[in-house]
């Protein structure tokens, strides 16, 4: 073989943003070495907005300043795979990287030669006339200066890592890229697995959605560790993803023939598989698919009549139904397909007659459901369907199984949790792990809502106590706890006068002015050293919940906020009512956070409750708030005070000091009671708590 000398020593261009790639820096690093060093290479070709450049004149200029990112040859490979030029056609760049890749594993092509676009071809035709036509179809006559780079790149690549390897690695670049624009949802190999070890083996696989074909590519290395050979057979309406699925199949295919094991060569046709099936009489043992979602033009009106609607026609809505009566057509007897689905799928009112058909006649056999965001790009746990074509002569399945993957004990993986519990079920052995897995009777799904929702039929093990004991004990506590409350509420009669009102009052912005009472508040804070040390504040939530501080900021050593001391008042400067409470002994010490404030009194005239159950009058909002932003801002200052004899204020503020206690002990009861209630309910149903005397 012979190569093309000039065009391999062409020019390739570089954007802004590949530059930065081989640095390993930003774009904006580049947009200013443009501007700081005279000699950077001046644009070759693109727009003022989006320049290119010489490939080569750049890596020399950064070579010779020392920024040359030394990446692997993978990244590099993937570098001019992912600055190729149009960004349209980056998958093409991709196939004819795999195209040549595959060449190299077939033997066909000299360790430092690139074969032309023509010999490629040649090479793949006596492989696979229909490989050969469909590659043909991409390759340019000869090559150009930036496909000449992708290949002299991946040449590179493929002399540190096997040809298939090296495939396998830009094609997850590929996928997971922003910039190749694919929109692939891709399927992660942990749920791959979990659905090839639902669908079990087969001679015959089929996925008539392959996208870049994942799911058949590890369905035939499964089958090539196993020791036995596979037929893959595929369709995808972009040409492209067929293209790449094609090439990675044909990679196993030849692992396969050169470990002498006798295997039928992988098919994919291009086009809609629902409007233009490539595969009719196609029966497979194995349908696997992962299909797009919520298609709204997916042929309804054209397909009414159509013989794949064995179990109903789907709704217009309900392209997924369409997909799962497409994926049980071409199931050969006990054959099995397991296919995604979103979770709207299983309980949408448009879809329950056809649900209830797949469930009634033991097409459908099992739902897991899958954790969220495991998906991406999609953040929602989808659920994962398997069907199998029913025999009219076999016994009726012993029910559905339903599986959450999301209850599962941590540390356990997706294949650990719905293996052993498929298995069982396939053995008829009964299926019953609390909240993670059940297998449900047929009747129990068709109601009039046939929801398949795996959670309906599984409840949550976390609500129901492991120890009956422990709930006895704490409605004991609750009791013991309203006994208490009755304690807190300080003792009253009616009164004969108003001695709190009818007594003369002073003014907190005067007592302020004399030095009686002070006010403290955070100062702004400001950008601390490095030295800077953290402490504790007070939030809030901490002033009305009576709770330690929560809160904790950084500041300067030398720099010291307001410390909490014993006897000091604290309250909120905005909120919907006024709360002013005196600092519990674990406020003690601890530094006001934003939005508090503090007051301090003269303990020899003024007692610490009493001014805080005084301030905490409902009425004083009206007098002290002013609107700030939608909230009430208090200003303490436009209050008053009763002035009353220190003894007075000491019995008065007791009083207020038990009311705090008081409200505080019936905010912890409700939400201990609401629990509680909550606990006793679940544990009566669950069955480890009883009613006394009942029969």
């Amino acid at each position: 073989m012979t190569t093309q000398a000039d065009p391999l020593r062409g020019q390739t261009t570089l954007t802004a943003s590949g530059i930065a790639r081989l640095a390993n820096v930003g774009r904006a690093a580049v947009s200013n070495w443009r501007r700081r060093y005279a000699d950077f290479p001046a644009p070759v070709g693109g727009t003022p907005s989006s320049p290119s450049f010489d490939a080569r004149e750049v890596e020399h200029w950064l070579l010779q300043h020392g920024r040359l990112h030394q990446a692997d040859a993978g990244e590099r490979a993937w570098q001019h795979i992912e600055s190729y030029q149009p960004a349209a056609e980056m998958t093409d760049a991709l196939v004819i990287a795999g195209t040549y890749l595959l060449v190299r594993q077939q033997g066909e092509s000299a360790e430092g030669v690139i074969p032309d676009p023509k010999q490629l071809v040649g090479s793949l035709r006596t492989l696979d006339k229909h490989l050969a036509d469909m590659v043909g179809q991409v390759l340019p006559s000869q090559w150009t200066p930036q496909l000449a780079a992708v290949l002299h790149a991946v040449k590179q690549l493929a002399t540190e890592q096997a040809p298939e390897a090296a495939f396998e690695y830009l094609h997850n670049r590929y996928v997971t890229s922003a910039s190749s624009m694919s929109g692939l949802a891709g399927t992660p190999d942990s749920v791959a697995e979990v659905m090839l070890a639902l669908a079990g083996a087969g001679t015959e696989v089929f996925d008539f959605t392959s996208g870049t074909g994942s799911l058949l590519r590890m369905a035939a290395d499964k089958a090539l560790r196993a020791g036995s050979g596979v037929r893959c057979s595929a369709q995808e309406i972009k040409p492209q993803y067929a293209l790449i699925t094609l090439l990675r199949l044909w990679f196993v295919q030849l692992r396969a023939q050169q470990a002498g094991i006798a295997s039928d060569p992988p098919v994919v046709h291009v086009g809609d598989s629902l409007l233009a099936d490539a595969f009719t009489d196609l029966r497979a043992d194995v349908v696997v698919a992962n299909f797009p979602f919520g298609i709204h033009d997916w042929g309804h009106d054209r397909l009414a009549y159509d013989p794949r609607w064995a179990y109903g026609l789907p709704p217009r809505t309900e392209p997924e139904l369409a997909w799962v009566q497409h994926a049980l057509a071409h199931l050969a007897p006990g054959g099995t397909a397991v296919v995604l689905m979103p979770p709207a799928a299983a309980l949408r009112p448009a879809g329950r007659r056809v649900r209830a058909e797949l469930v009634r006649r033991g097409a459908l056999r099992a739902v897991v459901a899958l954790p969220a965001g495991l998906m991406p790009p999609t953040g929602i746990g989808l659920h994962i369907w398997v069907l199998t074509q029913p025999d009219p002569q076999a016994p009726p399945t012993n029910g559905l199984l339903v599986i959450d993957t999301t209850a599962a004990p941590p540390g356990r993986t997706l294949l650990d949790t719905v293996g052993p519990a498929w298995r069982a079920y396939l053995s008829g052995e009964p299926v019953d792990e609390p909240g993670v897995c059940r297998t449900v009777p047929v009747i129990e799904t068709l109601d009039d809502q046939v929801d398949l929702t795996p959670q309906r039929y599984l409840p949550r093990t976390g609500t129901i106590s492991a120890d009956p004991d422990e709930i006895i004990r704490r409605i004991r506590d609750f009791e013991r706890l309203l006994d208490e409350l009755r304690d807190y509420l300080p003792p009253v009669q009616e009164a004969q006068a108003a001695p709190l009102r009818a007594a003369p009052h002073a003014d907190i912005a005067d007592l302020i002015r004399s030095g009686s009472i002070s006010m403290l508040r955070t100062a702004s804070r400001r950008q601390p050293s490095r030295s800077a040390v953290t402490s504790s504040v007070l939030t809030t939530t901490d002033i009305v919940s009576g709770s330690p501080a929560s809160g904790s900021t950084s500041r300067d050593a030398d720099d010291v906020p307001p410390l909490v001391q014993a006897g000091d008042i604290l309250m909120p400067t905005i909120g919907s009512k006024v709360h002013a409470r005196v600092a519990t002994r674990e406020q003690i010490g601890a530094a006001l956070g934003p939005g508090v404030q503090l007051i301090r009194v003269d303990k020899t005239r003024f007692d610490p409750w009493f001014i805080a159950g005084v301030l905490s009058r409902t009425d004083n909002l009206r007098v002290a708030g002013r609107a700030s932003t939608g909230s009430v801002r208090i200003d303490v200052k436009r209050l008053a005070i009763p002035v009353l004899p220190l003894h007075q204020q000491q019995a008065y503020g007791e009083a207020f000091r038990k009311l705090v206690a008081f409200r505080t002990a019936l905010a912890e009861g409700a939400r201990a009671g609401a629990t509680l209630a909550q606990e006793v309910g679940d544990n009566l149903f669950g069955g480890s708590l009883e009613l006394p005397d009942i029969e």
